[in-house]
């Protein structure tokens, strides 16, 4: 019998093959089980699948061909926003072939199974939402199996409406007959809805309730230069029109954010000529599902276009829209026009995009705050009446070193993807460290890094980890068996992991900071070999109580030992130096014996002929080994910065400079390598300090930074024999810096390894903590 090879005839029927399919990864919520649906008709197989707790569970029943076809198109044909990550067969009794193939209704239990991150609005959806004729014609909650809402929607698995903030919205019977229909591509869509059934804009302002048009009127606001805060899908932005500076500023005074940078959006990328430089990977990360804020060269006229946008630095952050409400303002703002043609030409709509927060607080989320919020930062607000189940940040990425993305923070669209680990071991709970916070769940040989949390310095952002972490425990249906945390014991993060292991009556592991930041590198590359580490940041508690930030490591696992260290600088004032880098210029020149020079250089600064009198008489005073600090130092030495308003604005300033200036081809050898492995840059910081113009000098230091810090690894690497190094820290969040150390260990004959799958600062220390409790843990 022709195409019925591994059938058989028993007494007079016809009996097949028959297996179960079990498939694990990103399946539900994705358009999975019509794709199957489909693809068993087209194969005829009969059989049914269903969502269950590890993803979904199919039983097929057909010739053994038909059945080796269907899970190799399994693999290669899936839905866009479907990940595989494994599929197991398993053969089963045979039994008389039923007819046809059935979907059936979910079931829970299991822990495997993943949740999708938000989606932009795909191809189809927009030819639907800019179509006159459609029944969703500029209806701001279009959506379908391809695109829409996950993550921020969902409370639990399986991925359900029941289970999400949709289900407060009983479809229509037109959306009811989608919703069933497994040929349909809004087959059980979770979101799904229109203008009838589902969610629906309001704009209010001091007064109350906008009439007219929503968007409309949002767009004519936003045109006369007011601040709109937006609903989008993890939280509310605060927007106004990019070019019109005094909106910008009266955003910038509102959020208390005086010169920190904003992302924009555009409507697509041509809209962007003149301000900033595509190249074709920047052009396809804008355009990605995920729709991240991507860092892009700015060009020389970009400051005059968009002054106040984004001062002092040589980035602009850019996003392009990514639900069907910031579509809709681009499309009033092009007249309404037909169809999606209007999408590829260039708009003059440029909005700021910032997230709707008071200055250092958790992203808002409820329409409640965001009303009572109007008097201090928007002049009105967009809202809709689909709740946020779960705050996400927009996700901000760079183009690295050698063509692949460097993400600054990891949140909407990537969170909460799995991270694949080389080797299983027990579930742990990671808390992160105190700035950027982050908390990674593991789950066999899968790490979950949740959003971007923020710095602990407040009480909300504190509640919003707990929240995060209660929250990932619930969606992933794990329980962890250990708890990792950062070694600083005054951390918030490390007080509430100690509370959470006696609550739970699990062991508790404090992670070195610096050992964390290499750690998280070889956690997402599955590298298990002995590395060297460099790991340069701001400031991290040491082993021996120090403030460590330049350091160079050997890390075997969970096993690090520190081999090497910038020589020490004074920290005068504690943390204050690094929100006033004159400090630790002076601390620079009293390395030299300037104590003298210290407050002629800063006659601003009221403290600085005390603070030179007390580096002269030898105060005892805190020391670092940070590098973070060095770039402070350089850059108060050169004038461009004395004091700052934000975290990393100086170093952000130096980078931004040697950018546009160019660093020279071969630098002279300003450091040094003492016989205790000590990096002293004290040579170089001289230079700076000699009297040289601030773009040539951010050049300089920039250069001969990254080969000295070529030359200490690769000195220490050939001693112990090992070839590869990782690169971690938030100082590596620096471009100049991480492309050319990449460059000059391999001049060296070194490999370089840094972060690619999370940031490679504070944002990603989770995911390396986790890393060292599952092996010491597992040892």
């Amino acid at each position: 019998m022709a195409g019925l090879a591994g059938s058989r005839l028993r007494q007079g029927r016809l009996i097949m093959a028959r297996e179960q399919l079990t498939v694990r990864g990103i399946v539900q919520g994705v358009g999975f089980r019509p794709f199957v649906y489909r693809l068993a008709g087209e194969l005829a197989l009969s059989g049914w699948i269903r969502n269950d707790g590890d993803g979904v569970t199919m039983e097929l029943q057909g010739d053994d061909a038909r059945l080796d076809g269907f899970a190799a198109r399994l693999l290669l044909e899936r839905p866009p926003l479907a990940r595989i990550d494994q599929l197991l067969r398993q053969p089963l009794p045979e039994q008389a072939q039923p007819d046809g193939f059935a979907i059936l209704a979910s079931e829970s239990g299991g822990a495997h199974a993943a949740i999708g991150a938000d989606s932009c609005t795909c191809d189809a959806c927009l030819a639907e939402l800019f179509d006159p004729a459609n029944r969703r014609y500029r209806y701001p909650f279009i959506n379908c199996t391809d695109c829409g809402p996950r993550y921020t929607l969902v409370s639990r698995l399986p991925y359900d409406r029941a289970q999400t903030s949709m289900a407060a919205f009983a479809q229509c019977p037109a959306c009811l007959d989608e919703y069933r229909d497994p040929l349909h591509r809004r087959f059980h869509a979770e979101p799904n809805a229109c203008s009838i059934c589902g969610p629906s804009l309001a704009l209010l302002d001091a007064t109350g309730p906008a009439a007219g048009d929503a968007i409309a009127e949002t767009l004519k606001r936003l045109q006369d230069g007011e601040i709109i805060a937006i609903k989008g899908l993890g939280g509310f932005h605060l927007a106004c029109d990019a070019r019109n500076p005094a909106a910008v500023a009266r955003l910038r005074q509102r959020k208390a954010r005086e010169e920190k940078p904003l992302a924009i959006m555009a409507a697509n990328s041509a809209s962007l000529a003149g301000l900033a430089r595509i190249d074709e990977l920047s052009g396809r990360l804008l355009r990605s599902p995920q729709r991240p804020i991507a860092l892009l060269p700015k060009t020389a006229g970009c400051d005059d276009a968009l002054p106040g946008v984004a001062p002092d630095v040589a980035w602009l952050g850019v996003m392009l829209p990514y639900t069907p409400l910031h579509y809709l303002l681009f499309h009033e703002a092009a007249g309404r026009p037909d169809g999606t043609s209007w999408l590829a030409e260039p708009q003059p709509l440029l909005l700021v995009m910032t997230s709707a927060n008071p200055h250092g607080e958790p992203l808002i989320t409820r329409n409640e705050d965001a009303r009572a919020l109007l008097p201090d930062l928007a002049d009105a607000v967009l809202e809709h009446d689909r709740d946020i189940v779960t705050r996400c940040d927009d996700s901000v990425l760079r183009v690295g070193c050698h063509g692949h993305a460097q993400f600054l923070r990891r949140g909407r669209g990537y969170t909460p993807c799995a991270i694949g680990l080389s080797r299983g071991g027990p579930s742990v709970l990671a808390l992160g460290a105190h700035l950027k916070n982050t908390l990674c769940l593991t789950r066999g040989n899968e790490a979950f890094l949740s959003q971007h949390i923020g710095d602990l310095d407040r009480v909300a952002n504190c509640r919003a980890l707990e929240a995060a972490a209660g929250h990932l425990q619930t969606l992933l249906s794990v329980s962890p068996q250990f708890i990792a945390h950062d070694l600083h014991p005054d951390y918030f993060s490390s007080r509430l992991a100690r509370e959470l292991a006696e609550r739970l009556n699990i062991p508790a592991l404090a992670v070195q900071h610096h050992h964390a930041h290499i750690a998280a590198i070889l956690a997402e590359q599955q590298c298990d070999e002995t590395v060297l580490g460099l790991a340069l940041d701001g400031v991290g508690l040491g082993d021996d109580g120090g403030a460590w930030g330049g350091e160079l490591l050997m890390v075997d696992g969970a096993h690090s030992q520190r081999l090497g260290h910038l020589s020490t600088l004074a920290l005068p004032g504690g943390d204050r130096a690094a929100r006033e880098p004159w400090r630790m210029a002076a601390a620079a020149l009293h390395s030299w014996g300037a104590d003298e020079e210290i407050p002629a250089r800063f006659p601003n600064e009221a403290a600085a002929p005390q603070l030179a009198l007390w580096l002269n008489q030898g105060k005892a005073l805190t020391r670092t080994s940070s590098l973070g600090r060095h770039f402070d130092a350089a850059a108060a030495l050169l004038g461009i910065a004395a004091r700052t308003s934000f975290e990393a604005q100086a170093a952000m300033r130096l980078e931004g400079l040697a950018e546009r200036h160019g660093l020279p081809p071969k630098p002279p050898r300003l450091h040094q390598i003492d016989q205790d492995n000590h990096l002293d840059l004290t040579p170089l910081l001289r230079q700076l300090a000699s009297g040289m113009a601030p773009a040539a000098g951010a050049a300089l230091f920039h250069a001969c930074l990254i080969e000295a810090l070529a030359d200490w690894a690769a000195q220490t690497a050939r001693r112990l024999g090992l070839r590869r190094v990782a690169c971690g820290g938030g100082c590596l969040q620096n471009a100049i810096l991480a492309r050319g150390l990449h460059a000059a260990l391999g001049r060296r004959g070194l490999s370089m390894l840094q972060a690619r799958l999370v940031p490679a600062g504070d944002g990603g220390l989770a995911l390396g903590q986790a890393w060292v409790a599952q092996r010491h843990f597992n040892q």
